[in-house]
């Protein structure tokens, strides 16, 4: 019988299908210190975020035969090292593209409007300096005719632009896996054989930075390794530039970005991830041009509904093959 430890969580849908292919499935969260010493109790191992997958706990591995990261980055895993112990290891990379893209426009939305610091100020003088702060928040702007740089054009900055050219901007695509063209379709819900192709062209990343509103990230980044946008970045930025960061919180120089912000040269950012979690940095979270998030991008209930059953259909198609 196999054994499955969904460490971080698993969804009911997720659970019901494994079990309904007689898998067994222990969704107990093991304390990271405890899990060496009960990990072979297992045949997989399922994770989100919060689990490490280290050397130190791979070379214990004596009976999982694949981990699973219910998501798209595998930061928290030592990928080569586990397959080159023989074990299998597998993430979840288009289930949760469009939670993380509705998050991005949340966060646009905020920026243009000031949601987040109506929010902020509302409830504490809305009572008596309501007119103060209808004024001072009168100078919104709309997202329409606004250019958008997107670092990152896979599965989620792709699902971002989609919705952005819905709402008529102009997009700015930056890859790093070099590309001419990508073909966008965008489908109108419950529309049936309602849809449109739209071919994007891939921009250098100097054009982006120089010519974009609003910059949104989606890059995988690596526990270590130094940032991708630093201060040479910000600095061939537009004055003003509002940024999102929905991918991971390396991938941004976090002091480069608060002398940005101090600076005026951004005006605004909206953070969903931080390079300390679980423990972000103080001067950011309260900083007044910033809308805070708490690495919330992939979950919806939707996301993790489809997290979950890709990851369970994975496991089901891993098993079956191997007998």
């Amino acid at each position: 019988m196999i054994r499955i430890l969904a460490n971080d969580g698993i969804s009911s849908h997720g659970k019901q299908l494994l079990q309904e292919h007689g898998f067994v499935v222990d969704d107990r969260s093991i304390p990271m210190d405890e899990l060496p010493g009960k990990i072979n109790d297992y045949d997989v191992l399922l994770v989100r975020s919060a689990t490490k997958v280290r050397q130190e706990l791979i070379d214990q591995m004596q009976r999982v035969k694949l981990v699973g990261r219910g998501g798209v980055g595998l930061d928290n895993i030592d990928v080569d090292y586990a397959i080159s112990k023989g074990i299998e290891v597998v993430n979840t990379p288009g289930a949760s593209s469009q939670s993380v893209a509705e998050l991005v426009m949340a966060h646009m939305f905020t920026g243009a409007r000031f949601l987040h610091d109506c929010n902020r100020l509302m409830p504490a003088q809305g009572h008596d300096k309501f007119n103060d702060l209808k004024k001072k928040f009168s100078k919104g702007t709309e997202l329409r005719g606004k250019n958008l740089g997107i670092i990152g054009f896979g599965r989620i900055g792709q699902a971002v632009s989609r919705m952005a050219l819905g709402i008529g901007m102009n997009i700015i695509p930056f890859d790093l896996i070099a590309k001419r063209t990508v073909n966008i379709e965008i489908d109108f819900f419950k529309i049936k054989d309602a849809s449109v192709i739209i071919k994007l062209g891939i921009h250098p990343l100097e054009e982006l930075l120089e010519t974009s509103d609003y910059i949104t990230i989606h890059i995988p980044h690596q526990s270590g390794n130094p940032p991708f946008l630093t201060k040479d970045h910000f600095d061939m930025m537009k004055p003003g530039v509002k940024l999102i960061n929905t991918s991971r919180g390396g991938v941004v120089d976090e002091d480069a970005l608060l002398n940005a912000l101090n600076s005026g040269k951004v005006s605004f950012a909206g953070i969903d991830v931080y390079a300390n979690e679980p423990t972000p940095r103080q001067d950011l979270l309260e900083h007044p041009n910033v809308s805070v998030t708490p690495h919330t991008g992939a979950s919806t209930v939707e996301g993790q509904d489809r997290v979950w059953e890709e990851m369970a259909h994975t496991i089901i198609d891993f098993f079956s093959e191997e007998q």
